[in-house]
């Protein structure tokens, strides 16, 4: 079995979305973008994932240049291709179309040599429940102190 490494995770993702499906997929780079990710240069930052001719296309992840890098050195906000099964594609490509889904991408990690990238589908949080995930996650964190002060006398 190989050893996965956790690059990144997309905590954004996981506040603004319910998520409801997960798939592991490959991407596919340049090898100065594997050295930068390796180096965790790589940013989530309202990227998504868009179905298109029968492929998965990641859109707005950015893997800033590599610092050793020279002339040619990858463009950091390109499209890039993810890699799946042609079956799991289309799973998700017709779940996007049917039920007015979303695709994003949730993980970026290393498994042994390969990065591989989670995705997930799905539907759009509205402030309520927001509101709601905040007041549980303020709660755990006051819940866990006080756990603390009392372990500490």
């Amino acid at each position: 079995m190989s050893s996965i490494k956790l690059i990144q995770k997309n905590r954004k993702a996981y506040f603004n979305y319910e998520m409801l499906e997960e798939l592991e997929v490959g991407m596919s780079l340049s090898g100065t973008e594997v050295k930068s990710v390796r180096e965790g240069r790589c940013s989530f930052s309202d990227s998504y994932v868009v179905p298109k001719n029968g492929e998965l296309k990641l859109i707005g992840f950015i893997i800033q240049p590599y610092s050793h890098g020279n002339i040619f050195n990858h463009q950091s906000d390109r499209t890039r291709t993810l890699l799946a099964h042609r079956q799991e594609i289309r799973k998700f490509t017709r779940k996007v179309n049917e039920r007015g889904l979303t695709i994003v991408p949730t993980e970026i990690y290393l498994k042994g040599n390969l990065v591989k990238m989670k995705i997930a589908l799905a539907r759009g949080k509205n402030v309520r429940d927001k509101k709601e995930a905040i007041k549980e996650r303020d709660l755990n964190r006051d819940t866990r102190r006080q756990l603390r002060e009392l372990s500490s006398c």
